[in-house]
């Protein structure tokens, strides 16, 4: 648990809600998670009823300890210390997370659930990461929630597996591998790359079952991370008969690829690369490319994000991305947390809200109902308000959530498709 002094430090801009949020979550973090007033309600009125007895028949119910690492940076917060930008950035990610999450367990304590939530602050940095990993309350608790950066969870993994103790780890914002921490008993929530590339290699195989597959690369070693898995996908579901292409592409010109395209069948491009001024030239020249040929684009999935990619150029390119997160905010279930998170926390849920959210009712879930469902993860698929969890075992690292949609610019926005 942590503490910050009641002075704080000079603020610009209009943040200083953030800055309670800290002093409100620091001096009033119990270990009893008990049940809010707004919890998420159930559309079933026997079910409701059941919930009701059930938590009346619970009062004395055992609590599955949870321990958070969050990057709060609290120490921030004393005379004379400031937050920059980026460790700002961290505590807001930090602090929406963690309403989330605890909603989300204040909606589980309906069902007559209990749990001890202790949340500690890793600064973001590896050593202080490590030192929590000493901790007795951590060693001895039911479920590990971060630390959030690979650097860290891998420090903080390194010292726990020496203890011999099998503590489920969930790594809960990042996308990073897991070959990156190589912990057995790590989560690993947010889909890593390499599936991405996989889905896309299995979209292309199955509705496509071209002869070739072009991959435009910009000449940065970080597409690798993407072609790698890419590639190998591509050559195990077609059993290498569709042959992979992939030319480094210079300042947009894709002359050499006009001999090997087609006029009558459909060409697959994927294209790797999040760099701005490649991808700007290059889907430029696709786009003419397009006008004689036809071209369906397969890009990154960070692309959802770059405001700076034209709709109308990729509608025209019948451009494809993956993604893992999306909302439907017509839902009555989001209705129903938006209306709550507002009335509760006196803000709007960011991304980091509603994943905390999600990740609270799924393993707030399985911690409640019997510790034993987290060792069969695999057996528990979930829909939640942003994201569904397919979880795969894979030896020496741990759980990996596999799920992706495949994602279609259709009427100049994107449209799950699969």
């Amino acid at each position: 648990m942590t503490s910050v002094r009641n002075r704080l430090p000079p603020l610009s801009g209009n943040r200083w809600l953030f800055f309670v949020g800290i002093a409100i979550l620091a001096a009033a973090c119990s270990p009893k998670v008990r049940p809010a007033s707004t919890s998420v309600k159930t559309e079933n009125p026997i079910a409701e009823k059941e919930a009701e007895k059930t938590a009346e028949k619970s009062v004395a119910a055992r609590a599955s300890a949870i321990s958070m690492l969050l990057p709060f940076n609290l120490d921030n917060l004393n005379a004379g210390m400031q937050y920059t930008p980026a460790t700002l950035a961290n505590a807001n990610m930090s602090l929406d997370y963690y309403h989330g999450f605890k909603l989300a367990l204040d909606s589980l304590t309906s069902h007559g659930y209990n749990y001890k939530l202790q949340v500690y602050d890793t600064k973001g940095q590896p050593s202080e990461a490590r030192n929590l990993a000493y901790t007795p309350a951590i060693r001895t608790s039911n479920l590990i929630v971060g630390p959030v950066f690979p650097d860290d969870l891998q420090a903080f993994t390194s010292v726990l597996a020496g203890t011999g103790k099998v503590i489920p780890t969930v790594s809960p914002l990042s996308p990073a591998s897991p070959s990156t921490v190589k912990d057995a008993d790590l989560v690993t929530v947010a889909t890593p790359l390499e599936y991405h590339a996989w889905a896309i290699a299995q979209f292309i195989a199955d509705h496509y079952k071209p002869q070739k597959v072009f991959i435009l690369k910009s000449g940065f070693s970080e597409e690798n991370n993407f072609i790698v898995p890419l590639k190998k996908g591509i050559d195990s579901l077609s059993k290498h008969k569709i042959r992979v292409i992939t030319p480094t592409i210079i300042r947009g010109q894709l002359n050499g690829l006009i001999p090997q395209l087609s006029f009558t069948d459909e060409n697959i491009i994927v294209i790797p690369a999040t760099n701005q001024p490649f991808l700007m030239v290059t889907l430029h020249s696709l786009d003419t490319l397009a006008k004689k040929y036809p071209i369906t684009l397969f890009g990154h999935p960070s692309w959802a994000k770059f405001t700076y990619l034209k709709p109308d150029i990729l509608q025209r390119l019948k451009t494809h991305i993956t993604a893992t997160d999306r909302v439907d905010y017509k839902s009555p279930a989001v209705i129903a947390f938006i209306r709550n998170y507002r009335k509760i926390y006196h803000a709007e849920p960011s991304h980091y809200a509603l994943m905390g959210f999600d990740e609270g009712m799924y393993f707030g879930s399985l911690l409640g109902e019997n510790t034993d469902g987290l060792k069969k993860l695999d057996k528990n698929n979930f829909s939640g308000l942003l994201n569904q969890y397919r979880f795969v075992k894979k030896p020496g690292l741990g759980w990996v959530n596999t799920h992706v949609n495949i994602l279609q610019y259709n009427n100049f926005e994107l449209r799950k498709i699969e």
